[in-house]
Order: C-alpha cells, then structure tokens, then sequence
C-alpha cells in the first residue's frame, strides 16, 4: 500500500525495541514503516503536581511534523502520561486522524516493583501501538476483551487482550483503507 507510518520517538528509546516494533507493524497494517530522529519532551506538557505529562501536547508536537508520505504518524515516549480525568493513559490518538501516541513507561514490570520482563514489555508496547493506531485508522473501542481494540484501564486488560484485531475489527478496518 502507498503511504508510510512513521515512528517517531520523543527522546531516546531503544533502537532495537523501534526495529522490532516497525516489522510488527508493517505486517499488521501493510504499510511501510520508517523511524525518524528523536525530538525533545515538550516541556509545556509537563504538570508538576502530578509528575505526569500532558498527552495532546505531543499530539500536537506530532501533528506539526507530518511529512508528506505519511499515512499516520506513532509517537513513542518513556513519560508518564495523563489527559484530564485520567490517572493515567498508556496512549491516546486521534480517531481517524494521522496521530498517535503510547508511552512505555507502565508497560515495564519495573515500574510495578516487579522483576523485568523484555519479552512482556515488547508485547504490551506491539499491543498498544496497533491499539492506537487502529483509532487513527478509524476505529473505537471493541466490546470484545479478546480485540487489541478492547480499551485497557490497567494493565492486566493490555495483558489479557490479544494483540490481533477482532473479525468484526478487521472487517472495519479493511473497509477503511
């Protein structure tokens, strides 16, 4: 298919985590995938009282950045993110739109006390960049726990759902293209 999803990541996060994660995603989507240079935190995102960063800031950072070839754009940082009434977020992205964000920071076991897990966190991150970017391609939240699209309010829900789409998901998602 024309068109290519970048991933951009927002300071450094592992090279070889962004190769994996682009070979993934150019099998799930079937488009192209590049990784660009890093770009800086966005230092207006960040909330003191809360220790988090504010997600449509990136979003924005993002939306300012799209070249020309792109078909969506996938940010990736290591910040914990919130949006308003939210705890917290593991991503968020436009529906529909070319923009989406994950962090990776609480898909580690670390960040829970726990011993690490590479295997875990590559998946719960593959998980939640197909999640995100299966919004900007237009679709909502699944019904089915099973559907990378269920939406997750904790991390066992990312652990539980699978990282393949649903037959009704798919069927939406081809419909789309």
């Amino acid at each position: 298919m024309k068109g290519t999803i970048y991933i951009i990541p927002f300071n450094k996060i592992d090279a070889g985590i962004l190769k994996r994660l682009a070979i993934q995603l150019e099998k799930r989507f079937g488009y192209k995938v590049k990784i660009t240079k890093e770009l800086g935190i966005p230092s207006s995102a960040y909330n003191p009282k809360r220790n988090q960063y504010l997600s449509p800031v990136f979003l924005s950072e993002l939306k300012r950045r799209i070249p020309r070839d792109a078909i969506k754009l996938l940010g990736i940082t290591d910040v914990d993110l919130y949006v308003p009434h939210l705890n917290f977020v593991f991503g968020q992205a436009e529906l529909g739109g070319k923009t989406a964000l994950i962090s990776i920071t609480r898909l580690r076991q670390e960040y829970y006390g726990l011993r690490p897990d590479q295997k875990l966190f590559e998946l719960r991150i593959l998980k939640e960049a197909i999640h995100e970017l299966g919004h900007c391609f237009g679709l909502n939240h699944c019904p089915n726990s099973r559907c990378v699209m269920h939406f997750s309010n904790s991390l066992q829900d990312t652990d539980y759902k699978s990282h393949e789409f649903c037959n009704n998901c798919k069927k939406i998602l081809e419909k789309g293209r």
